[in-house]
């Protein structure tokens, strides 16, 4: 099953700046082959179900093994049976109706 998934991986006690802990998440998703799309708060990723969930857990076990004690992550999860969807196609198609494309 495709999914369409908005995450926000949040290590905690490892300082103020976490982008070397995002960058480290960006190169998993990179890694696993997943279409992917960092944002100012979090990352989109798409895939297959357990691919994302994967990468995902990954993050985790990459980020614990780099000195974070605890992690917290939010996840957003969107799945349809009607057609496939991108994440570029749901852009798209708010900016048709803006007037824009």
């Amino acid at each position: 099953m495709k999914v369409l998934v908005d995450v926000c991986v949040v290590p905690m006690g490892v300082g103020l700046s976490v982008s070397p802990y995002v960058a480290e998440c960006q190169n998993i998703f990179e890694a696993a082959g997943l279409e992917h799309q960092m944002h100012g708060y979090g990352t989109n990723v798409e895939g297959e179900w357990d691919d994302v969930m994967a990468a995902i857990k990954q993050c985790h076990e990459k980020l614990h093994e780099l000195g974070a004690v605890r992690i917290g992550s939010t996840l957003r999860v969107g799945t349809r049976t009607d057609r496939e969807q991108s994440m570029q196609d749901k852009i798209d198609s708010v900016t048709a109706k803006m007037g824009g494309g």
